[in-house]
């Protein structure tokens, strides 16, 4: 008689991720229809890319404070004397942080990187990765290194009982190699260490968070594109971090403002 497989985990953990468009636009007016899109949406993770940093205060103090969560955060560049970066919020407290900048300043003249904490949840830890990958269209010999980069990061993050999670504007589309190598669709860059794309497992449609049904995005002509994910590495005991759930948010005006240039991605793991 075979063994009884142990029945699946019921409860979820509720992961949000999101470029905030850093200082551009009506930003001030832009923060208060974040703040609240961020309240409806009541994650449990929020992973930020394209924060502001303005002396001791940034982007995710403010929300922080506003939401009552823990949080980090780390500045990659400056930009007209003002700090761009990403950050992790947590309902929960951060037990551990660090971050790693990524190849690409030299010939880019950027600098980015990706974040790290270690979520002391209530039913265990969640590592948590959050990054933004070089923009333009040209760069993906560049990112195809940042996300060889990113997966030396998460390793060297071991061992973890629930799968890692990886958030972040990544700027390639599914199918571009970049992302094929983080997705185990061609040779992976760490051994052993693949994720799965939380739109693929759960989510309906296209799945796009580059919009040209967004008010802001529509103004860069260019086109309609899926390049903000949600990545989870192979599901653990009992099924965590399992993808049960994952939508597109983040894409209604609040009070006539429309929150951001991207969409948001959330998706429930089983925890």
């Amino acid at each position: 008689m075979s063994e009884k497989k142990p029945y699946a985990l019921e409860t979820r953990v509720k992961v949000v991720t999101w470029n905030l468009w850093w200082r551009f636009g009506p930003w001030q007016e832009r923060q208060g229809a974040i703040v609240e899109t961020l309240k409806s949406l009541d994650a449990d993770i929020i992973a930020l890319q394209e924060i502001w940093f303005d002396g001791d205060n940034s982007t995710a103090a403010e929300l922080a404070a506003q939401l009552g969560y823990h949080y980090i955060a780390a500045q990659c560049m400056v930009m007209n004397d003002t700090g761009f970066g990403n950050a992790i919020l947590s309902r929960w407290p951060i037990a551990e942080q660090d971050e790693v900048t990524f190849t690409g300043l030299e010939e880019t003249g950027e600098n980015r990187n990706a974040i790290y904490g270690l979520i002391e949840g209530p039913r265990g830890n969640i590592p948590v990765f959050c990054t933004h990958l070089n923009y333009k269209y040209e760069q993906s010999h560049i990112r195809q290194q940042q996300v060889a980069e990113l997966a030396e990061f998460v390793d060297s993050k071991r061992p973890w009982k629930f799968p890692p999670v990886v958030c972040g504007d990544f700027n390639a589309e599914p199918d571009s190699d970049e992302m094929r190598m983080l997705v185990g669709l061609t040779t992976v860059p760490v051994k052993d260490l693949c994720f799965v794309d939380a739109w693929n497992v759960a989510g309906e449609g296209a799945g796009v968070t580059w919009s040209n049904n967004n008010a802001f995005a529509v103004e860069e002509f260019e086109p309609d594109r899926r390049i903000d994910y949600i990545l989870v590495g192979h599901p653990k005991y009992r099924g965590a971090g399992h993808v049960t759930d994952c939508v597109v948010t983040g894409d209604q005006p609040v009070n006539g403002i429309t929150p951001s240039d991207h969409y948001a991605v959330m998706a429930k793991l089983r925890y």
